[in-house]
């Protein structure tokens, strides 16, 4: 793709969201690489939660949640294996219960606070968890598109799993995230969509540029 050339406004939050393997993750990461800004992704704090549950076996799991996340360590987070396809199905489940996404809502509040300068990539970040966001994204992409994408991340890591299984998976996700009744996964107004379906990793990063800097040019 090219070497990025780095911008960085004084003050810039960003938010981004959409489906399972909707490509908001990467496309996050390279903004935040180009805008020099702290990333943080929101699947990677549920899928952290799904972890110590099923590790742990909490009698309460509120309780753990409530103690792990005040100590939490986001570079130990990247050493862990959270990716499989166990704790990407328990982590559909536990997103629906309030007060587990209370817990990490207040995570997320206090890091855009702290950075002023961050992106944060989820399903609800730009409608529930920072709609003060200056820039805020919203991607899409088909189911095939999106199962092939994930199939082929997990195989990189040797996870042993069928690409109909991906399919199925993600679907299921979907629907849950959409229909849930606290914080379901939805466009705010004044988010620009993202089809990631047929756009490469250059044209993305050249789209949601374009984006923040008419945004904050404004």
């Amino acid at each position: 793709m090219g070497r990025l050339k780095k911008r960085k406004y004084k003050n810039l939050i960003i938010s981004c969201d959409g489906g399972a393997a909707s490509g908001k993750t990467t496309g996050a990461k390279l903004i935040a690489k180009k805008y020099n800004l702290k990333f943080l992704s929101s699947g990677m704090l549920y899928r952290y939660a799904s972890y110590l549950i099923i590790k742990k076996k909490p009698k309460n799991q509120i309780s753990l949640l409530q103690k792990e996340f005040k100590k939490i360590n986001l570079k130990k987070l990247n050493r862990l294996e959270l990716d499989t396809q166990l704790i990407s199905d328990h982590t559909s489940k536990i997103a629906k219960v309030k007060k587990i996404r209370s817990i990490l809502k207040s995570f997320q509040i206090s890091f855009s606070r702290k950075y002023n300068n961050c992106i944060i990539e989820g399903r609800d970040i730009s409608t529930e968890i920072i709609p003060y966001s200056d820039v805020k994204f919203y991607f899409v992409c088909d189911l095939e598109n999106a199962s092939k994408r994930r199939y082929q991340d997990l195989k990189k890591k040797n996870h042993k799993v069928k690409l109909s299984e991906v399919k199925k998976s993600i679907k299921l996700r979907n629907l849950r995230d959409k229909n849930r009744k606290h914080s379901p996964l939805l466009k705010h107004r004044d988010a620009l969509e993202i089809h990631t379906g047929k756009l490469n990793r250059k044209k993305m990063v050249e789209k949601m540029s374009k984006h923040i800097e008419d945004v904050m040019n404004t």
